[in-house]
């Protein structure tokens, strides 16, 4: 694939229709566009391998499966050299879904999901803050997402 393909107009139109639908026929999304089929897919593939697409995901209802809390983390770390190898720790936690390196007060900011307080405390305690590195916490616990989408082009 050459370097130089640009995103157009067409492009966004499949994008949007399989962001709320991932399931959806490239062929279903080839009518709403007007296009074939088979431009719906080699445009995927060109989007796939340009980095643009990176694969697809089930979006999960955590509280049906007994995840009934979402908090968010900020972490200060000792110092930011260390954010690599703190990173590479906190990535062996499965509850946390997200992390970002931010400006402000945190180096950290994280997304995780618990069973309840008792599974929040026991992750901050037993192993979030004895990751050497991390020199203390703050936690938000979520009381509702009121929001939780992708950009619609």
């Amino acid at each position: 694939m050459t370097s130089d393909y640009e995103i157009d107009n067409t492009d966004l139109k499949i994008l949007s229709l399989l962001m709320q639908d991932a399931t959806m026929p490239y062929t279903e999304v080839a009518q709403k566009v007007f296009v074939s089929p088979g431009t719906v897919h080699v445009r995927m593939k060109k989007m796939e391998q340009m980095g643009v697409v990176r694969g697809s995901q089930l979006l999960i209802d955590y509280t049906k499966i007994g995840y009934d809390i979402t908090a968010f983390i900020g972490i200060f770390l000792k110092e930011s050299s260390l954010y690599d190898e703190v990173v590479k720790e906190l990535l062996k936690i499965p509850e946390i879904l997200s992390m970002n390196y931010t400006t402000g007060n945190y180096s950290i900011f994280a997304k995780l999901i618990c069973k309840d307080t008792q599974h929040l405390m026991s992750l901050l305690h037993d192993k979030i803050q004895k990751i050497a590195g991390i020199e203390r916490t703050e936690t938000m616990i979520s009381l509702q997402e009121s929001a939780n989408r992708q950009l619609n082009f």
